[in-house]
């Protein structure tokens, strides 16, 4: 019920990796990694946003797409510190998900526990599977008779 609108994100971040520019930009934001499942009547979306003040991520749906945008600024250091050493990456995630039509995007919640951004997506009613009655001609004939 999920697709990735951006078939060629992961070869992005594979070449970022290797090329070293792990920084993302508002015009050029890197990918957040991203589990998705289904639990219940809701499809649940796990984005990994370690060190990101919850005030810094931005969730939007138009439509049926889903956008999810954070940004983890450098931590303030106190005059005279030199960093010997800095590989966690800073600057602006991005992800977007397509969702299905199938799928409430009218009730999305949204959770952020231990650096990682919980969506769920509830299944919209009509979708859910349900019996249909069915009626025999004598039933009909007794309520219009």
């Amino acid at each position: 019920m999920l697709m990735r609108t951006d078939p060629f994100r992961d070869f992005d971040r594979l070449t970022q990796q290797l090329l070293g520019g792990t920084s993302g930009t508002w015009s050029r934001p890197s990918a957040m990694p991203m589990d998705a499942y289904r639990e219940g009547d809701s499809y649940v979306i796990a984005l990994d946003l370690p060190g990101v003040d919850p005030d810094a991520i931005d969730i939007d749906v138009e439509r049926n797409m889903l956008t999810v945008r954070a940004e983890r600024r450098p931590a303030p250091k106190a005059d005279g510190v030199q960093m010997e050493l800095s590989e966690r990456p800073l600057g602006v995630f991005s992800r977007q998900v397509m969702l299905a039509d199938t799928l409430d995007t009218e009730h999305i919640t949204a959770d952020y526990d231990a650096g990682v951004l919980t969506l769920r997506v509830p299944i919209a009613e009509r979708a859910k599977p349900r019996k249909i009655s069915i009626s025999t001609t004598s039933e009909r004939k007794e309520i219009s008779g």
